[in-house]
């Protein structure tokens, strides 16, 4: 039409800008490449520099501005239409993208960069090794730590057992895109790292020693908590309809398009063994305390669903419980040590999450009737919150009942126990003592009675508790009475995380 118009010159501009911003986008390609020190990148052009892709960019683009202002804006707006259309529907294609190869350049820099040397508490934030037996039946608490990592490092851990030698292939090679597909899915910032070993306490050593880079490496250990209950399948079956029954499904991944199997196996039935025991359960605890790791049981969380919690909007929004006594010890005075600090850190870290900021933060603090020195542990901890700007609903229980079970069966006061223990085990460098290698002086009724006092004070029912995890003990022959005590502890309780912080998260220097 135009030709016949007779007006060919009206064009002559707009094609010219054309030519000029595919020549600037060509440049800017190049520069790209040159930034991101691509290997397979080398130009035949013997005066190539990121100098000459600048000069050529600039150069390009005054060109084009000084045939036509309007026409410049315009044909810099159809490119960008142009390629939001390719992008979003145009076919499939893998024809990679320079915009991984400069984020891979720039997070290697940046990782250098970051010193473990001076690294310091004031900055501290939980970087969390989640360990994932199957994530059909822990969906709920993948998602809940999600929230709980407060933008650190987040690592989904899984241990296959297995040795490389008797098997032909890597079998973890076919099992990431699953597991990084269903990152996808349900929205979770995390990566996943997955380990061959002939044991589990020996794949999560490997985990812990391994996973990370510089300064961006696990200082938590989560663990679904070891008791009798028979998993349940938590798979949505809107994500994945197939994968609830154990199959195959093909499905598009979330950026390439291309089409993937993927597969988790069944959950374990009731009548089918654990892969891991008692004794190895507790030893892959008192491992990563050894290493310097805090670490966090998480029981129930089959119960908690996130949009029961966090979607319905009211008016007192849901509670966080923390009880920061080591509530197995009642002799262990001290609200404001190492441990109990981790926990009221990890409990505001959760408040702080933009998801849970209408959440209201309960302390309880355990006191005896009478005795002065709880009065002046809440005056400290009062004062420590104040200074800390944690704001936390402080409540006082008193537990004269309960410990006196506990006394009562020691035969005596708590002064006469305490020297005799002290003298006997020594503390910990927290200051807490560790866990006695005789546990005969803790009794069932005494464990159940703490138990149904925490379940007391659960009114409003809270989303989730903060427990005191004891350290384990040093002899191995009592780790079955070190899991029996936390399964009565814990049960009955809702979602509940025990933990053990070793960790010094808090500080008011200056």
């Amino acid at each position: 039409v135009v030709l016949f118009a007779g007006k060919l010159n009206a064009i002559a501009g707009i094609v010219t800008i054309f030519f000029l911003l595919v020549y600037a986008a060509v440049n800017l390609a190049c520069l790209a490449l040159e930034w991101a020190s691509a290997p397979n990148f080398r130009p035949s052009f013997h005066c190539f520099s990121w100098h000459t892709c600048t000069l050529g960019i600039f150069g390009c683009l005054v060109m084009m501005f000084f045939i036509s202002s309007i026409h410049a804006f315009a044909s810099i707006a159809f490119m960008l239409l142009l390629w939001m259309l390719i992008h979003y529907l145009g076919p499939i294609s893998n024809w990679g993208y320079i915009s991984q190869a400069l984020i891979f350049h720039q997070v290697r820099k940046y990782l250098l960069l970051l010193d473990v040397r001076k690294d310091h508490v004031k900055f501290w934030r939980p970087q969390v090794l989640l360990m994932v037996a199957n994530p059909r039946s822990c969906m709920s608490l993948m998602t809940f730590i999600n929230d709980l990592k407060k933008s650190g490092l987040y690592v989904l851990g899984h241990v296959k057992l297995g040795l490389l030698d008797s098997l032909p292939t890597d079998p973890l090679q076919s099992c990431y895109d699953s597991w990084l597909s269903l990152v996808d899915h349900l929205k979770i910032k995390a990566f996943v790292n997955l380990t061959l070993a002939d044991s589990v306490r020996h794949g999560v050593q490997n985990l812990l020693f391994i996973s990370g880079f510089g300064g961006m490496r696990p200082n938590t250990l989560v663990l679904g908590f070891y008791d009798d209950c028979t998993p349940e399948d938590g798979l949505n079956s809107q994500l994945f309809p197939s994968l609830s029954f154990g199959s195959d499904v093909v499905c598009p991944t979330a950026d390439s398009g291309q089409q993937s199997s993927f597969f988790f196996p069944s959950v374990r039935r009731s009548e089918e063994s654990k892969d891991l025991q008692e004794e190895e359960y507790v030893s892959i605890i008192a491992d990563a305390v050894k290493m310097g790791k805090n670490v966090a049981l998480a029981r129930y969380f089959n119960q908690f669903s996130r949009e029961d919690v966090l979607g319905h909007q009211i008016s007192a929004g849901p509670f966080v419980d923390v009880w920061p006594l080591n509530l197995l010890h009642p002799d262990s005075h001290g609200y404001v040590n190492i441990c109990s600090l981790f926990l009221l850190q990890l409990a505001c870290v959760l408040h702080e999450t933009r998801a849970w900021n209408q959440a209201r933060l309960r302390l309880f603090l355990c006191v005896e009737a009478g005795c002065t020195l709880p009065e002046d542990e809440e005056m400290k901890l009062r004062k420590m919150l104040k200074e800390l700007r944690i704001s936390a609903q402080v409540q006082t229980v008193v537990w004269d009942q309960v410990v006196a079970m506990h006394w009562q069966r020691q035969g005596g006061r708590e002064e006469d126990f305490l020297q005799n223990e002290r003298s006997r085990l020594g503390e910990d460098q927290d200051g807490t003592q560790m866990f006695p290698n005789n546990t005969s002086h803790l009794t069932d009724e005494y464990i159940c009675a703490v138990n149904n006092l925490i379940c007391r004070h659960g009114s409003p029912k809270p989303a989730v508790r903060f427990l005191y995890l004891p350290h384990p003990p040093a002899d191995k022959r009592y780790y079955h009475v070190y899991l029996h005590q936390m399964d009565l502890l814990s049960r009955d309780l809702g979602p509940t995380l025990l933990i053990h912080g070793i960790t010094p998260v808090v500080t008011t220097d200056f």
